[in-house]
């Protein structure tokens, strides 16, 4: 009988003695690694007291600002036993080093820790939009990190290379495999350029990478690809690496099922996909994945409960548990339908993967824009199939009857967070910076700003800063200063406009409203707050320049203060702000009085995101026009709303 796959939850919430508490019970339950879930804040460099951290503390992971905030965390949780999973990619490096000062004073060797920092910045740049500095610092950072890990822990995957949020903004199974698999060609070109390790070691430094990918609905299709991701990899190893050892070109991944799949309409459903999006990748014993994380059925709606985890960690449970499926060698071997499948992805990502090395390679086809155009294009596909009904998503576009569910009936089918707990967290913090050694940590940031500008390996700089009790804002604050903070490009600004017949009657109405008023209807799409979640926006932005709108569209990470400003400059008829973090609440109030404050709060707004339904009820109440949730899937109908919000006012 196989060994099962390491079984974890994606968990982290409100404050790290909160996270603990529910890591210590999820362990106990039969839970056997952690996987980290960090705040927007962590995610970006900033402290919890900044600006842009407003209403974001705790909402989407868990808030980590110092080593204290470390020990929290993993108190009770012997560092050496565990294997730690950290999704964390722009400030990997600083928790990384927080994880090690924490083992350092556990007195526990660092070559006895086990774990995966996720670290793969490249994709944030596509997808999450938590990055930070340009990709070139970037990866020198992530090099720096290969590099010591290496040296320093042994059994530490230092980078986790992540297609998975690729899927999440509309990747295909094609571009997957090809942005994924061009995206680690980029990493490991960098550490090799770098000529700090022998062919040797680098060799063993290939077999220390992993990936974390996603697996879809389309069973054979998913599980296929995952066996083409294995065949490629070994391929790209051998041939552009010359590994000779098999086991060096072993692609070792860890999973998690569609988030993008969950749907909020009829929100039960989300069982019957998750099972089936995780046999894709345990079934195929030759493919089969080293980790599975599964979502909670209602991620769709909100932040799971402890109950809602519980449900997902037995799902894993009772198919490595009570099954046979670790009894037996890989049933698909032989079959030709698996074979043909297999080889049609292969190489059809492979092309697209040496087009990619053409044009420069994954950094370049980054800053181009060209790797998030395709990824925009894709998506936009993919809505516009599940518009049309082309593609079928059960309780959405069809079957759509539905009882009342009791799971959802008593508290909203949800966990809530506190709003004491910013304030909470913003005043220990301050009590922090109070407390600590001033001139050691003044001391560990000019080091730090020393290796940063004289090109030496930056870990151990940003451990020490770690143990004097630097904050996660001042070392993201150091680094920013030496080079500087990174623009990605948006994505829809080389999007043609596409002459969609469905559009045809609201560009009618568009254009008759156009020249009521002299000049075309302005729409500003923004992206208040850290969340870098961009593709919904960007859908709205392209749908609505497709009906002749004039779009404004800045990208992520704006503050109320720069929205509202933007408005009052380009004059705008409406604005639409998109939040899937669960800040909506405070950021949409704090737009509103802006707007007020400006004059211009008699400009209707709108706002889509993960919305609860109470909130949905207290945004309308304080003024917002309309609210869109993921069961607002049409976007015809989205545009037909904004076009008629518009036509009201100036009628």
């Amino acid at each position: 009988m196989d060994k099962p796959w390491l079984i974890r939850t994606y968990a982290g919430h409100s404050s790290a003695k909160k996270s603990n508490e529910l890591y210590l019970k999820n362990l106990s339950k039969g839970q056997t690694g952690i996987s980290v879930a960090f705040d927007l804040p962590t995610q970006t460099g900033y402290d919890s007291d900044h600006i842009l951290s407003k209403g974001e503390v705790g909402k989407v992971g868990v808030p980590i600002s110092h080593i204290g905030d470390m020990r929290s965390l993993f108190n009770q949780i012997p560092l050496d036993k565990m294997n730690t999973s950290m999704t964390i990619n722009a400030t990997a490096a600083w928790l990384l080093s927080l994880y090690i000062a924490v083992a350092d004073e556990q007195g526990i060797e660092r070559s006895k820790l086990r774990g995966t920092t996720q670290n793969d910045v490249l994709k944030e740049y596509l997808s999450r939009g938590t990055y930070i500095l340009p990709p070139d610092p970037s990866l020198r950072i992530i090099s720096d990190v290969i590099t010591f890990t290496f040296k320093e822990m042994p059994n530490w995957n230092p980078i986790n290379v992540c297609p998975y949020h690729l899927v999440e903004v509309g990747a295909t199974p094609e571009q997957e495999l090809a942005f994924g698999l061009s995206i680690a060609v980029a990493y490991l070109d960098k550490v090799q350029s770098s000529k700090t390790l022998t062919d040797e070691e680098f060799e063993n430094v290939v077999g220390r990478i992993s990936f974390f990918v996603n697996s879809g609905i389309k069973f054979i299709t998913e599980m296929c690809k995952m066996r083409a991701f294995v065949s490629l990899w070994d391929r790209i190893t051998k041939e552009r690496y010359k590994v000779k050892d098999a086991k060096n070109r072993r692609f070792r991944y860890g999973m998690q099922v569609n988030s993008l799949g969950l749907t909020e309409q009829q929100p039960e459903n989300n069982v019957y996909r998750i099972l089936i999006e995780m046999l894709g990748v345990v079934l195929s014993k030759d493919a089969r994945a080293r980790a599975v994380q599964l979502p909670a059925w209602n991620e769709a709606m909100g932040l799971p409960r402890p109950w809602d985890q519980q449900w997902s960690l037995r799902l894993q449970q009772i198919v490595a548990f009570e099954t046979d499926l670790l009894h037996f060698e890989d049933i698909f071997n032989g079959s030709k339908v698996v074979d043909e499948k297999v080889k049609a992805l292969e190489e059809a990502a492979y092309e697209e993967f040496n087009h990619i090395l053409s044009i420069g390679g994954a950094v370049k086809a980054v800053e181009s824009g060209y790797l998030k155009q395709e990824l925009v294009n894709s998506q936009k596909e993919r809505l516009r199939k599940i518009n049309s009904k082309e593609q079928i998503v059960v309780g959405v576009n069809d079957f759509i009857e539905t009882e009342e569910s009791p799971l959802t009936s008593s508290d909203g089918g949800i966990e809530t967070i506190d709003p004491k707990i910013e304030s909470e967290q913003v005043n220990a913090i301050q009590q922090w910076r109070k407390n600590r050694d001033q001139g050691a940590a003044d001391k560990a940031l000019k080091d730090l700003i020393d290796a940063a500008n004289n090109g030496s390996n930056m870990m151990e700089p940003s451990i020490a800063a770690a143990k004097a009790g630097v904050t996660t804002g001042e070392w993201s604050a150091v680094l920013r200063d030496v080079f500087g903070e990174f623009k990605a490009p948006t994505g829809i600004s080389n999007i043609q406009p596409t002459n969609n017949d469905d559009y045809s009657a609201i560009r009618k109405r568009v254009e008759n409203i156009s020249d009521k008023i002299g000049r075309r209807i302005k729409f500003l799409v923004g992206k208040p707050g850290l969340d870098g979640h961009s593709s919904g926006a960007e859908q709205i932005a392209v749908s609505a320049s497709d009906c002749g709108m004039d779009v404004l569209y800045e990208g992520i990470r704006l503050t109320p203060e720069q929205i509202v400003k933007s408005s009052v400059e380009e004059d705008v008829h409406i604005i639409g702000l998109s939040i899937l973090s669960g800040s909506h609440v405070q950021l949409v109030g704090e737009i509103m009085n802006e707007m007020k404050k400006n004059k211009i709060d008699d400009i209707p707004v709108i706002v889509g995101g993960i919305i609860p339904t109470e909130d949905e009820k207290l945004l309308i109440n304080n003024g917002v026009e309309a609210v869109y949730t993921p069961k607002n899937y049409q976007l015809k109908d989205i545009m037909s709303d904004i076009v008629g919000i518009v036509e009201k006012r100036v009628s």
